[in-house]
């Protein structure tokens, strides 16, 4: 029993509010048995790294069983860890290491679509008439043979594929072997609400859910309209997949989604302190789709769309835009926000191909996202301003790259694995003879033994931007109120209470000077930064940035 003087503290609910999330990609992260793939053991050993660097929470892309087609997100069991990755006794061992040392611990959710290894399509391919056989897309063929409609598939060409066991067509919005599930069946929800609860039970304090938009289809399987071309934007898909075409109306972003979104936050509130961030797929009504989803505080904590994943060049205008655009879409809403992730080319290439200073660049933009309103998600390797690496044709894995090479070459170029030590073999990731995929010399230049320590380094400036955060509450759950833009110069207030903080970004590589707001500011530091301030007017170098607080 405990002694008087002994509370026990109760969970944060709200922890999750203006979080700093840290992706990791298992395949990638660290490698502990020299197989050249990552697993969770490794993570587990590098966690000590996530928690100087200041982030609340992990999120591990899957980990669970798969016969990897698309690398884990073709799930064939959804509550047990791949062999590859390691054990469940191992993922114990990380979610309790990771608390240890004050971290949260989120996991990829896909229940979309699972592989068509998994017992639950195999048993619903079987006939027409077992007791899973709703469990997924099935629709008979047009009289002529062909696709029950036009829907198309994000990895290119119809989203239906021909089973002849059934003779019907199923859909997949993915691969071919990546079936979707039927949604509209009540049988198919309460299975994976308990999948939900499983994990739940193992202590992990959160989701990420992928694609989240996609969970439903239309029943009545209308043909998607054309998309005009002045609408198409490359941002859910390359410019050269004919998915663009379409405007998505009918095979996903359906409104009976609202109501299972409900269900599952329902069960997240069985547990403490559990919080879930949504993936919204969606070119043309992506901020929209947030919007519903965060509503209502009986839903998504969080979503995010792809804004800041987009090819789009990120200037002033852009962020101001985006985030005006999200206040009138979600007023009741909570965005995550990301500048890269798995699936799209490191933002230090993407927006910078063309900077001189890549260094002053990688930390501008770090800054600019770590003092937006949201929540952050941090992509590995992130913190050390790695570029997107040149992956080799012989050496793609990415299905999706294979199929549209050389317009677009896939994904396997944010997915290279991470870099510890410039003089180690395989840079520290692996103690085996070769990664699954290369590791860029370039990246090995950029290490973490390279980084680590060095005042001025991209990694130490992740460390000290991220401990500034913490010291000014704002940042986390403040509201956001934009200055007029002013030529390449970023400037909004962040507020809290009685806390105003001023933030100004020099968005260009020459100097700029921006002028003080009215009243009586006194500039902050710890933040990493270097200005002049010449009575009102504030000179930022190149990549600059300034911060104060009103006094």
């Amino acid at each position: 029993m405990l002694a008087s003087s002994q509370t026990i503290e109760a969970p944060d609910a709200d922890w999750w509010r203006g979080a700093v999330i840290y992706q990791i990609y298992p395949r990638s992260y660290q490698d502990s048995n020299g197989d050249g793939i990552g697993d969770l053991k490794g993570i587990t050993a590098r966690l000590p790294h996530i928690a100087a660097l200041g982030a609340d929470a992990i999120w591990i892309s899957p980990f669970f069983p798969s016969p990897m087609k698309d690398f884990g997100y073709d799930v064939s069991n959804d509550t047990d860890v791949d062999p590859m990755f390691g054990t469940l006794s191992e993922f114990d061992g990380l979610i309790a290491e990771a608390h240890r040392l004050k971290i949260k611990v989120m996991i990829d959710l896909v229940i979309s679509h699972s592989s068509d290894q998994h017992a639950w399509f195999i048993e619903s391919r079987s006939s027409r008439f077992n007791p899973k056989a709703d469990w997924y897309v099935w629709a008979d063929a047009k009289p002529d043979g062909t696709p029950p409609n036009n829907w198309l598939s994000i990895f290119g060409g119809s989203a239906w594929a021909w089973d002849p066991t059934r003779m019907q067509y199923y859909m997949h919005n993915f691969l071919t072997s990546q079936p979707d599930m039927n949604l509209h069946n009540p049988e198919v929800q309460d299975a994976l609400l308990d999948v939900v609860r499983f994990w739940l039970k193992r202590g992990v304090d959160g989701f990420r859910l992928d694609t989240i938009n996609f969970y439903f289809h239309d029943r009545e399987l209308r043909d998607n309209p054309a998309l005009a071309p002045e609408r198409r934007n490359a941002s859910t898909a390359p410019a050269v997949n004919p998915y663009n075409f379409q405007e998505h109306i009918y095979d996903k972003n359906r409104p009976e989604n609202l109501e299972f979104l409900k269900r599952f936050r329902a069960v997240l509130n069985e547990f403490p302190a559990i919080a879930a961030v949504g993936e919204v797929g969606d070119s043309q009504r992506g901020l929209e789709i947030v919007g519903e989803y965060t509503s209502g505080g009986d839903k998504m904590q969080m979503c995010y769309a792809f804004e800041f994943l987009a090819p789009d060049m990120l200037t002033a205008e852009r962020v101001a835009e985006v985030q005006h655009a999200f206040a009138a879409a979600a007023p009741e809403g909570w965005a995550c926000w990301a500048f890269s992730n798995h699936d799209v080319v490191r933002h230090v290439s993407r927006w910078g191909a063309d900077v001189a200073d890549r260094d002053a660049y990688a930390k501008l933009l770090a800054s600019i996202l770590l003092t937006q309103r949201g929540s952050v998600c941090i992509y590995q390797g992130e913190e050390l301003g790695l570029t997107e690496a040149d992956i080799a044709f012989a050496d793609l894995q990415d299905p999706y790259g294979i199929q549209f090479w050389p317009e677009f070459k896939g994904r396997d170029g944010c997915r290279t694995p991470m870099v510890w030590d410039d003089h180690a073999v395989l840079a520290g990731f692996s103690h085996g003879e070769k990664a699954w995929l290369p590791i860029p010399v370039e990246h090995q230049l950029r290490a973490v033994t390279v980084q680590q320590g060095v005042e001025g380094s991209v990694m130490e400036h992740y460390r000290r931007f991220l401990a500034f955060r913490r010291q000014h509450p704002a940042f986390a759950k403040g509201e956001i109120r934009f200055l007029p833009v002013d030529g390449n110069v970023l400037g909004y207030e962040r507020i809290l209470g009685n806390e105003t903080v001023l933030c100004l970004f020099n968005m260009s590589a020459e100097p700029a000077a921006a002028s003080l707001p009215d009243g009586d500011w006194m500039a902050l530091e710890g933040h990493g930064f270097d200005s002049v301030t010449d009575a009102r007017t504030i000179n930022l170098p190149a990549w600059g940035a300034f911060f104060a607080r009103h006094a």
